[in-house]
């Protein structure tokens, strides 16, 4: 795949790039900085975007702001965004729309490489990758707990994993039981959560992510 870094770490980024290159994929752009981040993706427009949250000038969002205008101007281009630590704002903010091609990592989990590789090949494809740990922390931390408390240990098994972005087959295949039983699950968990379809909202992949706030 073509990817395009963003990372003010000068090892990390540079780290990342071998290991991308080792792994037969097409480096475009490796950059410090959010400006020259969407710069780099308007001029080559790569399969997936790789970001840094907090970046030049002020560490703040300047990584999470590129990512956004990313997926508003160029859709069909995956962004996997990657955060020292789980921080909710940042992690509400990119998840509250359309999760095609959509990713978050703590940078912990890039250390494991299969698992950096797999979220990257996972938004390359157009489905989800979030990081285990942001949905547990998220969902722990829902003020819409009495919402939560409506579902079953297995029911909210099922959810985890959605969060992360698998697939039914992937879900029944990880807890065990048959793909019907998933999708059962799945309606029971909209049923409980009081979710109505709504246009441009991803139902399946936000079902809790969607109730957190500040």
């Amino acid at each position: 795949m073509r990817v395009t870094l963003a990372e003010d770490s000068t090892l990390l980024r540079e780290g990342l790039v071998r290991l991308l290159l080792e792994e037969g994929h097409e480096v475009l752009a490796a950059v410090g900085d959010g400006e020259q981040l969407v710069a780099a993706v308007e001029q080559q427009q790569p399969d997936v975007v790789v970001a840094d949250v907090r970046m030049p000038p002020t560490h703040s969002d300047e990584g999470l702001r590129a990512a956004m205008e990313i997926r508003r101007r160029w859709p069909g281009v995956g962004v996997l965004v990657l955060s020292q630590y789980v921080e909710k704002r940042y992690a509400t903010e990119l998840l509250t729309g359309e999760t095609e091609g959509v990713g978050y990592l703590l940078k912990d989990r890039v250390v494991q490489v299969d698992e950096f590789l797999d979220a990257l090949e996972r938004v390359n494809e157009g489905r989800a990758a979030f990081d285990p740990e942001v949905v547990a922390q998220l969902l722990g931390r829902s003020t819409h707990a009495d919402l939560l408390e409506r579902l079953t240990a297995r029911e909210r098994g099922v959810l985890a994993e959605m969060a992360q972005g698998h697939t039914n087959p992937v879900i029944a295949t990880r807890l065990h039981i048959s793909q019907s039983a998933v999708e059962k699950h799945i309606n029971a968990i909209f049923d409980k959560l009081e979710l109505s379809g709504t246009p441009g909202v991803s139902r399946r992949v936000l079902a809790v992510l969607r109730y957190l706030g500040e």
